[in-house]
């Protein structure tokens, strides 16, 4: 059995003797083990060739997460060819989480330079390039596997399975999980509301949302609406280094946006310097992401969307272009 957080509020115990009292994860996971591990060894020679550390010329990146939250700190860590994972350290206490690191290698090597251990792995959706990394961290650290309920069957080494409203503690930090299906049935992002920071996977990116792998275009407006509803200066953690190419894509089908020009021009600065565009703020995508602007006359224009059609008709006919782009 899984452990399940209620809608109450959890709290993560974090010694040996709290942690054996957590249920062992479960067996459905395993006979997919093979295809992890080989995807393993398929990804890490990949890795290797291409310089091994820092895949695509991000240095690493460390901030607060907010003046309201300054014991949370938040790493960025380059995977794969353009993937990020999150270290998340709480300095009051020490206790560091990782979220959807994609290989272990890279996680490894952050938390052996600054000598710290990891107590959990949080995973917004069962893809691969999300969970690579989950068995090979948790059978060194003894980190407990966090992950959505419904995905509960699709994510490598799930120690605790949590549900939409649920809510939990990571060290000090209150933790609220949101469904946010659309990219995939079981997709979750995280939200910390005293740090303003939410971890949106692959639902949403900067200038972009996923594609609609498992999901409607209707799921995924829903999931967008649930969280622009947050407020304007949350900082926005996303899954990928995304930003360059959606800001191309989203000036030819809106080019005269004035804050999209801005905020195009900082990104190409930002990608020739080889610094990261994430975190990106809720308030800018609500200016600037095509997916969050279904209803711009501009957007419908380009696109031939009729002025009668629905937001999530919009919302599909703009992923279109976007996957043809």
């Amino acid at each position: 059995m899984f452990a399940k957080a209620s809608s109450l509020m959890v709290s993560l115990p974090s010694s040996s003797k709290a942690r054996g009292q957590i249920c062992k994860m479960g067996q459905c996971w395993s006979k997919n083990r093979v295809l992890y591990c080989f995807g393993d060894l398929f990804l890490r020679p990949l890795k290797l060739l291409s310089g091994g550390r820092r895949p695509f010329g991000v240095v690493r990146f460390l901030c607060n997460a907010s003046s309201a939250a300054p014991s949370l700190q938040i790493e960025l860590v380059p995977c794969l060819k353009d993937n990020y994972a999150y270290l998340l350290h709480d300095v009051d206490t020490g206790t560091v989480g990782v979220v959807d690191p994609s290989e272990a290698v890279p996680i490894i090597e952050a938390l052996s330079r600054k000598r710290q251990n990891l107590t959990y792995i949080l995973n917004t959706h069962h893809h691969y390039d999300h969970t690579g990394g989950n068995l090979e961290l948790k059978a060194r650290y003894g980190a407990k596997v966090i992950g959505s309920g419904m995905d509960k069957d699709r994510i490598p080494g799930i120690d605790i399975a949590l549900n939409d409203g649920d809510k939990w503690m990571f060290a000090g930090h209150e933790v609220l999980v949101m469904e946010t299906p659309g990219h995939t049935k079981g997709h979750i992002s995280y939200y910390f509301p005293g740090a303003k920071v939410i971890f949106t996977g692959d639902t949403l990116f900067s200038l972009s949302c996923g594609k609609l792998f498992e999901g409607s275009p209707q799921q995924m407006l829903s999931s967008l609406n649930r969280i622009t509803s947050l407020p304007d200066d949350t900082k926005i953690y996303c899954g990928h280094e995304y930003t360059l190419s959606n800001s191309k894509f989203a000036l030819s089908i809106e080019p005269k946006n004035k804050a999209l020009q801005t905020y195009a021009s900082q990104v190409a600065d930002l990608r020739k310097k080889g610094q990261p565009t994430v975190p990106t703020t809720l308030e800018r995508e609500k200016l600037c992401n095509p997916f969050l602007r279904t209803s711009s006359t501009e957007i419908r224009q380009a696109l031939n969307i009729s002025a009668s059609a629905t937001d999530a008709q919009a919302l599909g006919a703009i992923r279109e272009a976007k996957d043809n782009w």
